[in-house]
């Protein structure tokens, strides 16, 4: 490859894009590449994935699967990563083990490019990163660079979020509902965050769970299960733990048919008796008034909760 050429590479804007945003996007800037990410998620969009998937697809990676198809024609390559594990049982699910082979064996006329990481069998991140580097640089250092310069941003950006979501919790003025689903969902723009936009609206204040720092919530899952599969379900349910004084109540936002969701939504359901707590599951067929409607009863439902609360400190009866 010609190092002094600058190559375009694009990233599918959805999946663990919403969680290795800043890290993808400074890695290749810093090596020297353009970077075009494909457009926000639209009917038309998750329709063209559809037709990419196989029926049994989540609805997740039926959006994915459109958000590549955006990419073709535009860039010189697309972006792939293959995400198995994080460390010893910490397991991510099998659609990050398979996405690669996926597109590859789906879009014949895309080149695409890759890193894997899957710690438990010897493959690090900064291993992963310097393969993926060599595509476009032979110099060791600055593939380093670039990756130290990287993480430290998404760290840096993680952690941001991470505390003004701390200062939201203090906010006694509104009623605070945990969302408790993937950040590829939560923050894409026809998935989750129409969810976002109308309990904003109720005068509820969203709190979300994917934003508690990774260690923290995986040490605090265990005290809901000691055994859990998933790394990004463990981080999911110990935000539960880690904010449950704090919130008045918990959404799951799962989209249909994720079976690590359905199966944690179903371990919490039966685990937390304290918290009025609801799974709204979405697939391509949700209606907005329906959808609409149930979050408008939940939040009716915890604001009557919270009210007695208050009126029982203040009297001593209910």
């Amino acid at each position: 490859m010609n190092v002094s050429q600058k190559y375009t590479v694009g990233i599918p804007r959805a999946l663990l894009y919403f969680k290795h945003s800043v890290l993808w996007e400074t890695f290749f800037r810093e090596i020297g590449c353009n970077v075009v990410l494909s457009p926000k998620t639209t009917k038309k969009l998750l329709d063209d994935g559809i037709s990419y998937s196989i029926d049994e697809s989540c609805l997740s990676s039926k959006v994915f699967m459109g958000h590549v198809n955006s990419l073709r024609g535009k860039v010189d390559y697309v972006f792939i990563p293959r995400i198995v594990s994080y460390g010893d049982k910490e397991i991510t699910c099998t659609k990050f083990h398979a996405l690669y082979d996926i597109v590859r064996n789906t879009f014949d006329d895309i080149k695409l490019l890759d890193y894997n990481l899957d710690v438990e069998n010897g493959n690090k991140e900064y291993a992963g990163f310097y393969q993926l580097g060599l595509n476009f640089t032979k110099n060791p250092i600055k593939i380093r660079n670039a990756y130290r310069k990287a993480k430290n941003a998404q760290l840096i950006k993680d952690k941001k979020a991470e505390m003004e979501q701390k200062d939201l919790l203090e906010n006694k003025d509104k009623l605070k509902i945990l969302i408790v689903s993937h950040p590829y969902n939560i923050y894409d723009e026809f998935i989750g965050q129409p969810v976002v936009k109308y309990l904003k609206q109720l005068n509820t204040e969203p709190i979300y769970a994917d934003l508690l720092d990774e260690n923290i919530a995986i040490n605090e899952s265990k005290k809901i299960s000691s055994d859990l599969y998933w790394s990004y379900n463990k981080h999911l349910i110990g935000a539960i733990e880690h904010y449950k004084n704090k919130i008045d109540g918990i959404i799951f936002l799962v989209t249909f048919p994720c079976g690590p969701d359905s199966l944690v939504t179903e371990l919490c359901k039966r685990k937390i008796k304290d918290i009025p707590l609801i799974s709204v599951v979405l697939d391509e067929l949700q209606g907005e008034a329906g959808l609409r409607t149930r979050l408008e009863s939940f939040v009716d439902i915890i604001s009557m909760k919270k009210q007695d609360s208050i009126e029982f400190i203040k009297t001593g009866e209910m």
